[in-house]
């Protein structure tokens, strides 16, 4: 359930931003609902955990940014490739593991990082001899995403024997905080606003009440699935992502984005297989 809401959400938030909600602002609005639908059922659990609060602000501050960023990146870029580049989280969860854990990656952590790198290259070589960069701002916000999802998840190991209400609570609130800076540089948050009618505050109460079922059911799942089958579940992100946007946005994948994107896959499932084999 939690895959198909992340592959297809990014069409909700589209038809926001044609009704002249920018998407840093629908962010600010969706996420507003989760937070307020969540807090009364998880605001006492929330005060018992106040002395955590450093880890979890760094959860929600990473956490913060991922989402927003992946808002952004799939409102304007392609969304395959925008989502393929999130998926580089296994190399980015790597590298931060061992920075900030001290965990030294075993030979199949190393193949995670190489399939990732040489997916990632695959698909964003141009062919004219330049580097392989992300294209344009959406791509570039589309990995930060990724970045930001692989740092919230190494932080959210220290925190985690604190239950999923109290971490997600968290989380929306760290949205909130790292969405309102560029909408209060847009100046004419308001005005958008107050030009929605009934259906279109129909589609941020719905879209908020998405992220909340979404953030809990993945949160569980993850607690009570093997890693090696919840990575697959959670692939399949990819094929609600690629459907959706065929369908919807006529976007359709080039050769190399297909051979790139497969090796992206392949590092996520084999990184799915570490965590199942250490863990």
């Amino acid at each position: 359930m939690a895959a198909f809401v992340w592959g297809v959400i990014w069409y909700p938030y589209r038809l926001l931003e044609a009704a002249g909600v920018s998407g840093s602002l629908a962010t600010l609005a969706t996420y507003a609902v989760a937070l307020a639908v969540s807090l009364p059922f998880f605001v006492k659990q929330t005060l018992a955990y106040r002395h955590r609060w450093r880890g979890l602000l760094a959860v929600a501050l990473a956490s913060g940014w991922t989402n927003l960023a992946y808002v952004l990146a799939v409102l304007h870029g392609e969304v395959m490739r925008v989502m393929l580049l999130f998926y580089l989280a296994p190399l980015w969860t790597a590298i931060f593991a061992r920075l900030l854990l001290g965990e030294r990656p075993h030979l199949l952590g190393y193949l995670v990082i190489a399939l990732a790198l040489t997916g990632a290259v695959t698909m964003l070589y141009p062919g004219d001899g330049r580097l392989p960069l992300p294209a344009n701002a959406a791509e570039w916000l589309g990995l930060s995403a990724g970045l930001g999802f692989a740092l919230a998840n190494v932080l959210s190991r220290r925190v985690g024997d604190i239950p999923v209400g109290v971490r997600s609570l968290w989380v929306y609130a760290g949205v909130l905080v790292i969405a309102v800076f560029p909408v209060l540089g847009e100046g004419a948050a308001l005005p958008a606003l107050n030009g929605l009618d009934a259906l279109d505050w129909g589609l941020v109460a719905a879209i908020g009440l998405a992220l909340v079922l979404a953030t809990l059911t993945v949160q569980y799942g993850l607690a009570h699935t093997p890693a090696m089958r919840a990575i697959v579940i959670l692939l399949t992100e990819l094929l609600a992502a690629g459907l959706s946007s065929w369908w919807l946005a006529g976007e359709v994948m080039g050769l190399r984005d297909w051979i790139g994107g497969a090796l992206i896959v392949g590092a996520s499932l084999l990184s799915g297989k570490m965590e199942h084999k250490h863990g």
